[in-house]
């Protein structure tokens, strides 16, 4: 995180949950905001062990984290996380919706319960948290000392919300699903003061696809999809995400901000598309 000074987007004494914040992109964007002087919230659904090193390195870096466990496809447990980060924290500002998964599959193969499993967690889960969220952001309004916005979500999606990926249906529509959702949500709650807007990473070294880029021949192959001819890092997300949840980017809302080193850039076509 040295390249930026986080502490410079001002987002000290706000309060932020991070789902799927045990590992990869999640536990960098929680390091993050951390290290910009939010309090955060680390949610996982597995794992007990790893989240509880991540809160206490960052308390131990002298900021501020609590650990809450609950799977985001279930309502019940979104609520009880919900209720237990604002009594400890006191209110909720800042949401990233990061967690997620994969159950690949050829199309004609993929069974209802790999289906159902990725929508229920990477769309459905977004809903539910994102929902109450918003319901926290009316109940307290804007506080002008901390945010000229009343909340502020930021949707981790992928470059798959626009790149087809065969043998990937389910999370490839689920990721569509979440840019819609976002761009729905934003133009319905701009009017409250309540911003959303989407962080779509590219390729991302962290353990879930380290076979794609953990051997120099691997990491070749990958990088002839990205025209800025390096394999992205979990600092480049949390640098990203930060600058959306602070009033730096108070008049961005509703956008996807594509963090991919131009992946989405149709590579192919520089070489004689």
């Amino acid at each position: 995180m040295n390249s930026i000074s986080l502490r410079e987007l001002h987002l000290a004494g706000q309060r932020a949950i991070v789902t799927g914040a045990n590992s990869g992109i999640g536990e960098g964007v929680a390091r993050g905001l951390a290290e910009a002087g939010v309090a955060v919230a680390i949610n996982y659904v597995a794992g007990d062990d790893k989240a509880r090193a991540i809160t206490d390195d960052i308390r131990g870096s002298g900021g501020k984290a609590i650990m809450v466990k609950a799977d985001v496809s279930k309502e019940v447990e979104v609520k009880a996380m919900f209720a237990h980060v604002i009594d400890a924290f006191g209110s909720v500002d800042i949401l990233v919706n990061n967690a997620g998964l994969q159950q690949d599959a050829a199309f004609h193969e993929m069974s209802l319960q790999q289906w159902e499993k990725v929508i229920a967690v990477n769309l459905t889960g977004q809903f539910l948290c994102a929902r109450e969220a918003v319901r926290e952001f009316m109940r307290r309004g804007v506080v002008p000392e901390l945010s000229r916005a009343a909340g502020k979500i930021v949707c981790v999606s992928s470059v798959h919300d626009v790149i087809p990926w065969a043998g990937h249906a389910n999370y490839a529509a689920s990721k569509g699903g979440v840019a819609m959702l976002m761009k729905s949500m934003a133009q319905e709650l701009a009017p409250q003061r309540i911003r959303i807007n989407s962080v779509s990473p590219g390729a991302i070294k962290t353990p879930i696809n380290t076979a794609a880029w953990a051997t120099p021949e691997a990491e070749a192959e990958l990088l002839k999809l990205i025209p800025y001819n390096r394999v992205g890092v979990v600092e480049d997300i949390a640098r990203a995400t930060a600058w959306l949840a602070s009033d730096h980017s108070d008049y961005v809302n509703g956008t996807t901000l594509y963090v991919d080193g131009g992946m989405t850039l149709y590579p192919e076509f520089a070489r004689g598309g």
